[in-house]
């Protein structure tokens, strides 16, 4: 099992950079690595991406030494294990909200003592076939990165109860579900969802935990960086259709090149 070099950077006080991808495509991932950025997050929450489809994008991040992460729609042991085995170095999980919830997902991801993750020769541990399991549970609890999301205000009231858990990495804070269940939806630049999302991550870094967003243009990206996030994430739909609009816009004179 390889070295989670995004975990390691961000533990020790770094920054990571990566792109949400839910389209099913190695390609586009070998170019997110070929790029420089630090992750690629593969989106089976939002998209069609199943496991195999998510183990050729993980095979895909690894030619180009991209550490893949996934994250994953439900919050059931079986379920996070199967995008474990296929070599996935982190997991992301949506819409925990309660202490039950969050010490349910590290349960999964991590191998007895620490959690209750099945064992298997699976790829994610060579087949079982360079390394013996014992070893590899004790890598796997080390490298794989735990990230999940507070994004309702249920998980706000929580939040103090939340940063307590042990095995949570970085705690992720999701603009556009925070909108819509503060009454905003879809409006992540409403000054209250700002101002909630500033308090947020305060709280936080306060108590020594990382935090984690999503920055999908320069000024969202400034502004997460001067709040102080470690974990940023870009979107591959965000990148094309910026792109393309503003290279359309000069095609077509409506725009200075």
């Amino acid at each position: 099992m390889r070295t989670n070099q995004v975990k390691a950077k961000i533990l020790s006080g770094g920054t990571a950079f990566g792109v949400f991808c839910n389209i099913y495509s190695p390609s586009i991932v070998e170019m997110i690595g070929h790029m420089g950025f630090d992750f690629v997050l593969i989106d089976a929450e939002h998209g069609p991406l199943g496991v195999e489809s998510c183990e050729h994008m993980v095979r895909a991040a690894e030619g180009v030494g991209l550490p893949a992460f996934i994250r994953i729609a439900m919050n059931i042991r079986q379920n996070i294990l199967r995008y474990l085995d296929i070599g996935a170095l982190g997991v992301q999980l949506p819409m925990i909200n309660t202490p039950a919830e969050a010490k349910a997902v590290v349960e999964a991801v991590k191998y007895p003592p620490l959690g209750k993750r099945g064992l298997a020769g699976v790829r994610a541990a060579d087949y079982g076939l360079t390394i013996p399991l014992k070893d590899y549970t004790v890598k796997a609890n080390q490298e794989i990165l735990v990230v999940t999301q507070v994004e309702t205000m249920e998980a706000v009231s929580h939040l103090d109860e939340l940063l307590t858990i042990e095995g949570i990495d970085v705690f992720f804070i999701g603009p556009t579900d925070l909108s819509s269940s503060m009454g905003y939806p879809g409006q992540v630049n409403h000054p209250e969802v700002l101002a909630m999302i500033q308090k947020l991550v305060t709280r936080i870094r306060a108590v020594g935990r990382i935090a984690g967003t999503t920055a999908y243009n320069l000024e969202a990206l400034a502004r997460a960086k001067e709040l102080g996030f470690q974990y940023l994430v870009h979107n591959v739909i965000a990148m094309l259709s910026r792109s393309g609009r503003e290279y359309l816009e000069s095609a077509r004179g409506l725009k200075k090149p």
